[in-house]
């Protein structure tokens, strides 16, 4: 392999993106990539302030790396799981920016709960980030989008458990199951104005949030022995998904979801065919 960096395109050009849960993982291979291709990003975040200024000293050394040292890059405080918390954010943002051209819905956590003693508290703290709260930053992008004219793009995160069920996680697979439904009904309800709607699914990726397998080797093989492709992806090769479907490149492309996961969607105990 080659020690040389990786060059990237320069496709989102002064545009304008919101990342929801940006301070880690997934969300902040997203900013950074975002940033390399010449985008301004916000980076939304919940937790530890200093969590989010790292993420942001990462994304303008990525900018500045490729020559985008002029891009208003920015954290900004909210709860996705409170209303209040996202309209301010939009208020913010929308005061600071000339415009908003790409929403990336990625905000969400998951816990284990034997679904015959689930918590409901839990339950609904699940879905109101994961899904009402997606709702609720497409809701804000999407009338800006439609008052100034000229279309828009929003990505959601979701999951191949938007398609594959997860025991013991109930409110996490309901949250993603249901992220197909909202990709496709907004990207119908608004493909004729030029706004397009998609999502990534994700399949095992090494992020913090998967800590607890990414980190024992006996518990990381086991998963991996899952994956058709042998082996765990990374956030950056997630965050290469985002930017293709951010840019023009993938202008004909909405209501879907782009499985980057190894090949784990494909139904891998079948690889044997012990059907028929």
């Amino acid at each position: 392999m080659s020690a040389n960096p990786p060059q990237f395109p320069s496709r989102l050009l002064d545009r304008y993106a919101l990342v929801t849960g940006a301070p880690q993982g997934i969300g902040r291979a997203v900013a950074i990539r975002f940033a390399q291709e010449g985008a301004h990003v916000a980076l939304n975040y919940i937790g530890p302030r200093a969590a989010a200024e790292d993420a942001l000293a990462r994304v303008q050394a990525a900018s500045a790396a490729r020559g985008h040292e002029k891009r208003d890059h920015v954290i900004v405080h909210a709860d996705i799981g409170v209303e209040a918390d996202i309209d301010a954010m939009f208020e913010t943002l929308l005061s600071r920016w000339p415009r908003l051209d790409c929403l990336v819905n990625n905000a969400g956590f998951q816990r284990e709960s034997p679904s015959e003693a689930l918590d409901v508290e839990t339950y609904r703290k699940i879905l109101e980030v994961n899904l009402t709260g997606a709702v609720l930053c497409a809701r804000h992008a999407l009338a800006h989008f439609v008052a100034r004219g000229g279309g828009g793009n929003i990505i959601n995160t979701s999951s191949v458990h938007q398609i594959i069920p997860k025991p013991g996680y109930l409110a996490y697979s309901i949250s993603k199951s249901a992220m197909a439904g909202l990709t496709r009904t907004l990207a119908l309800e608004f493909a004729g104005r030029g706004i397009r709607v998609n999502s990534v699914g994700p399949g095992a990726i090494d992020t913090p949030i998967n800590a607890a397998w990414t980190d024992d080797p006996v518990k990381r093989a086991a998963v991996e022995s899952h994956i058709p492709m042998g082996r765990v992806g990374t956030p950056e090769e997630i965050a290469a998904v985002f930017a293709f479907l951010a840019s023009d490149e993938a202008s004909y492309i909405t209501g879907q979801t782009l499985h980057a996961c190894g090949g784990v969607s494909l139904f891998p105990e079948f690889r044997d065919n012990w059907a028929s």
